[in-house]
């Protein structure tokens, strides 16, 4: 399954158009709960890939919390408003295009991999392994459900437990440690309903599975 560059140029074209109500969106919605889950398992300092940054809502969390950040986004409007609010540049470029740099304590990636299709998840996560420490973290969210489209000018990929376990197969040093479902935190779409997954890159620590719901 390929997802066209067409699809991408969609996508980043909604968000380009949008970037002043998408920020007004979710620049200052509260998502600390997702944020000190995530950080439990990064050491103090550690340095976090936010890709996917949006309006660089998280970026600015994890450094005001004393990590070191490399924020990336796909869509230049967005990756300007980052930039002015965590003071930092912003790495701007598609993720099928995007090539790490350093060794990162923790992978963020809120509501981002879910605009490609499952094959350029799968190749996008067997990149990001080779730059994630072996005891390395990474935290992902998709939209929960079996949807593959477009919906309200952009591409979106849905996600179940199951269908991301079976991405993970070509990857046997990544690990499920957590999985929540969730509501939407954002005022008004609490109904929509949100699969939550830390994933471990590590073959030596004993691993917890936990499952919850509050949808």
């Amino acid at each position: 399954m390929k997802n066209t560059k067409e699809h991408t140029d969609i996508t980043l074209e909604y968000y380009n158009n949008n970037a002043s109500a998408f920020t007004t969106d979710t620049q200052n919605v509260d998502f600390s709960e997702f944020q000190k889950d995530f950080l439990r398992f990064i050491p103090d300092g550690g340095l976090i890939l936010d890709l996917g940054c949006g309006a660089g809502r998280d970026s600015k969390a994890f450094i005001d919390a004393g990590y070191s950040v490399d924020a990336v986004d796909g869509s230049e409007a967005l990756c300007k408003i980052a930039e002015s609010h965590i003071g930092k540049s912003v790495t701007c470029t598609r993720f099928q295009d995007f090539e790490p740099q350093g060794m990162y304590d923790g992978i963020w990636a809120c509501a981002s991999l879910l605009h490609l299709n499952p094959d350029e998840i799968s190749e996008l996560l067997k990149k990001l392994v080779e730059h994630l420490k072996p005891s390395g973290y990474m935290y992902l969210s998709f939209k929960y459900g079996e949807f593959a489209g477009f919906k309200s000018g952009r591409f979106f990929q849905n996600m179940t437990e199951g269908n991301f376990r079976r991405l993970l197969q070509a990857i046997p040093s990544l690990h499920v440690v957590k999985e929540t479902i969730t509501g939407d935190v954002r005022p008004g779409r609490e109904n929509e309903q949100w699969l939550n997954i830390i994933i471990s890159n590590t073959l030596y620590k004993e691993h917890v599975h936990i499952m919850e719901s509050d949808g």
